[in-house]
């Protein structure tokens, strides 16, 4: 299986001048906890995330208003191709120590995200198909009858 047949196709994602107090409203909105930054053609140039407007912004005493998007974000951003294995996405987010993928076809444009906890639900989902096909394909279990007391 493909990333792109598990990946959240409705990604959350702003401008690089998008001021961070308008990021977080956005994340509130839509009850995420990253955003990503696009370009103006449609390409990942960086990921925000709700540790990042605390770490980066908060902590720092700066005023959400006046920081943009492109201030603060995370650069060097990591994506994965649509055309990825999930097993092999699996073993890149671990070696990268990530939890959210960006998706992107050939040209590098973005078309989804996927996150651990897509992964997690996905392979649960996976295992109870996997479980019904054992239960199915079994004997009944027999049950002991309890003994006769004496």
């Amino acid at each position: 299986m493909g990333l792109v047949e598990c990946c959240q196709k409705q990604v959350v994602a702003v401008s690089p001048d998008t001021p961070v107090v308008e990021v977080a409203r956005i994340m509130k909105e839509k009850n995420v906890g990253s955003v990503i930054v696009i370009s103006g053609d449609g390409r990942p140039v960086g990921i925000l995330t709700d540790r990042d407007l605390v770490v980066r912004i908060m902590a720092q005493e700066r005023d959400p208003g006046e920081v943009r998007s492109r201030e603060v974000m995370t650069r060097n951003l990591i994506t994965f191709r649509d055309s990825m294995g999930i097993y092999e996405a699996i073993r890149k987010m671990a070696d990268e120590g990530i939890r959210r993928m960006p998706i992107v076809d050939d040209a590098g444009i973005l078309i989804g995200i996927v996150t651990l906890d897509d992964i997690i639900r996905m392979l649960g989902e996976e295992m109870a198909i996997i479980a019904e096909n054992i239960e199915k394909q079994s004997p009944p279990m027999q049950r002991e009858a309890p003994p006769i007391p004496m």
